[in-house]
C-alpha cells in the first residue's frame, strides 16, 4: 500500500496547474484528464459528474510518486464532505528556502495573511520555519523547512 495523490478541486484548473508548476517546480504528468460518463457517475455517486484537469508531480520523488490532482468540476459547491467540495485543509510543501519560495508565490498571484515564523521543537531537536500562504484561489499552502531540510522522523 502507498499514498498516491491528493485532489484539489479548482475553479480554473489551468491557472492552478501553472501556479503549482511555476512556484513549486512541479511538472505535469500526462495525459490531461477529461473524466465523465456512466462509469464516473457510478464511481463518484454523483449524477452528471464530469471533471477536467491534470496531475502535477513535485521534485523529490521518483517517477510514479505522489501527485497533486488538479480537477475542475463541472459544478462545485461550498460544502465539505461531498464529492465536488471546493478546496482542502492545506497542502504542506517542504522547500529549501521559505522566504524565496514565499516571494515566488506572491509574484505568481498567491497571498498570505500571516508571517514567516520559526519554532524550535525541543522534543525533536529541530527548528521548523514556515508560513501559511494561499494559492490564487485561496487554498492554503504550508511552505515549510526543517533546519536539517528533512521532515521530522524522515528516514
Amino acid at each position: 500500500m502507498r499514498y498516491h495523490h491528493t485532489e484539489l478541486n479548482a475553479k480554473d484548473w489551468k491557472k492552478l496547474r501553472d501556479f503549482y508548476c511555476d512556484v513549486f517546480e512541479g511538472h505535469v504528468v500526462p495525459p490531461e484528464r477529461d473524466l465523465g460518463g456512466a462509469w464516473f457517475e457510478k464511481a463518484s455517486g454523483m449524477k452528471g459528474a464530469h471533471v477536467v484537469g491534470c496531475h502535477v508531480a513535485f521534485p523529490g520523488y521518483e517517477e510514479g510518486g505522489p501527485v497533486l490532482e488538479i480537477f475542475q468540476q463541472e459544478t462545485t459547491v461550498g460544502e465539505a464532505g461531498i464529492f465536488n467540495y471546493a478546496g482542502f485543509g492545506h497542502l504542506g510543501i517542504l522547500v529549501d528556502d521559505v522566504q524565496a519560495t514565499y516571494d515566488n508565490l506572491l509574484a505568481h498571484g498567491g497571498s498570505s495573511d500571516g508571517q514567516i515564523v520559526s519554532h524550535y521543537y525541543e522534543n525533536k531537536g529541530q527548528t521548523l520555519t514556515l508560513i501559511y500562504a494561499k494559492d490564487p484561489e485561496g487554498n492554503i499552502i504550508e511552505i515549510m523547512r526543517w533546519d536539517d531540510g528533512r521532515l521530522p522522523n524522515a528516514e
